[in-house]
């Protein structure tokens, strides 16, 4: 990909080298002539009028087709302390990616071109960068204290979506797609190689890679307007966030993502030792499994049974979805990683299958006796009733199986051996005063 970047210089840069600014706020635009002067003039007035720290303004053209470079590029020329890169492929973090990694500033951030968050946020997003205190900053539209102004359909959108996150990823943060971040340039070049996506999913995974390494992000709730003139294709964007979660979740289970030399890279270590995944996140986790399980099960069970009997079906179809259960429930609910004492929860998770083995197999033998004539949509009734009793009693096992692994595992994922901040060398201070190449 070919890049093209135009600079506007002030009169110091011109006369002489000038100090990198503390903020380097990027604005991604794509087709937005009508908007961008309003929005960068607005922008620009602010952070003139008594912001604290030296500031810039990037403006991001992903590819536009319409006159956005040529206002962009006025708006350089017109006002101190405003650039444009322009790039020749489309995608908000692809953009974002390419102007936050080479960013001589001290924090990077980007917000929408159309503002809808109030810009009196953006002080106690940046300010605690700045201060050291965290390594990422988010504007929240879900958190305590935000006031949104936006449809029903949206509303219920992001919330769905942002549940689906805590449900499959374990997000902790409450709003992954606000159009309002900010983090550490020093970071950022560390993080940014591993995030995969150049689109809208760009946030999602950015957000759940560093919350995985350990660093702090900091939740600012905002003040949001909605853009009635949004012109995010909904349907296009969920498909891809869903293809998203998909793919990063399968990095996070087969520990394809280096997360321990990240963490030993600009992560923190533990305060406590052996803190416990939350009984919630476990059981939500493990519901998840569980639907995907049972599913399985009584598709085996209805090809097998016409072959082999009742019996004989139900002992099959539990074995093969036991094994598979106790595999996924290993990696995705209990955060259990590697090879280490998987042989070991099988056969525990064997015996407890034994278990739902027993009160599976008893009530096919009670139903049989009271009504020799079942047919097989009773059978598997039965079952699957008394299958959820079996998955109480099952959770319970599994809890004690992992009980002294999940510890080890977070401490592992954790970072237990980053040495203490004593010890760990400083950020490398950018010593670059021109502009991006």
């Amino acid at each position: 990909m070919t890049e093209t970047v135009t600079v506007a210089a002030p009169a110091e840069l011109v006369d002489g080298p000038s100090s990198p600014p503390v903020l380097d706020v990027v604005v991604p635009v794509y087709n937005e002539e009508t908007d961008l002067g309003v929005c960068v003039r607005r922008l620009h007035e602010y952070l003139g009028s008594g912001f604290p720290f030296p500031a810039r303004i990037t403006i991001a053209d992903n590819a536009s087709t319409d006159a956005t470079l040529a206002v962009a590029e006025l708006l350089a020329a017109e006002l101190d302390d405003v650039r444009v890169v322009h790039l020749d492929a489309k995608g908000r973090g692809r953009a974002l990616r390419t102007v936050w990694q080479e960013s001589d500033a001290q924090v990077v951030a980007y917000m929408d071109v159309d503002l809808s968050t109030d810009l009196n946020a953006l002080l106690p997003l940046v300010a605690p960068l700045v201060s050291g205190h965290s390594e990422l900053a988010v504007g929240t539209r879900l958190g305590a204290g935000s006031r949104v102004v936006r449809g029903p359909k949206r509303e219920f959108i992001s919330r769905c979506y942002n549940l689906l996150l805590k449900a499959s990823l374990r997000a902790h943060f409450s709003d992954a797609q606000c159009g309002f971040k900010a983090m550490r340039t020093d970071v950022a070049r560390k993080l940014l190689p591993l995030v995969e996506d150049g689109e809208w999913f760009f946030d999602t995974e950015l957000l759940v890679i560093a919350e995985r390494a350990g660093l702090r992000i900091h939740e600012v709730p905002v003040d949001w307007i909605d853009d009635p003139d949004s012109r995010v294709d909904i349907v296009d964007t969920a498909r891809k966030d869903l293809l998203g979660i998909w793919r990063l979740g399968r990095a996070l289970g087969t520990g394809s993502l280096p997360l321990p030399e990240l963490r030993r890279a600009v992560g923190r270590e533990p305060l406590v030792p052996g803190v416990p995944l939350g009984m919630v996140g476990q059981l939500i986790r493990f519901a998840l499994v569980g639907v995907g399980s049972t599913l399985a099960y009584a598709l085996l069970y209805l090809l097998i049974q016409p072959m082999t009997g009742a019996q004989i079906a139900n002992f099959t179809a539990l074995l093969i979805t036991a094994v598979a259960n106790t595999a996924a429930n290993r990696t995705f609910t209990f955060g259990v990683r590697g090879q280490a004492g998987m042989a070991s929860h099988q056969f525990q998770g064997l015996l407890i299958f034994g278990f739902g083995l027993l009160v599976t197999s008893g009530s096919l033998f009670v139903l049989h006796h009271w009504a020799p004539g079942a047919p097989v949509q009773l059978e598997l009734f039965v079952l699957v009733v008394a299958n959820l009793i079996a998955t109480i009693m099952r959770f319970i096992g599994l809890r004690w199986v992992f009980r002294e692994t999940v510890r080890p595992a977070l401490l592992t994922e954790a970072g237990a051996a980053i040495p203490p901040p004593s010890l760990r060398p400083p950020p490398a201070a950018s010593t670059r005063s021109d502009e991006v190449r």
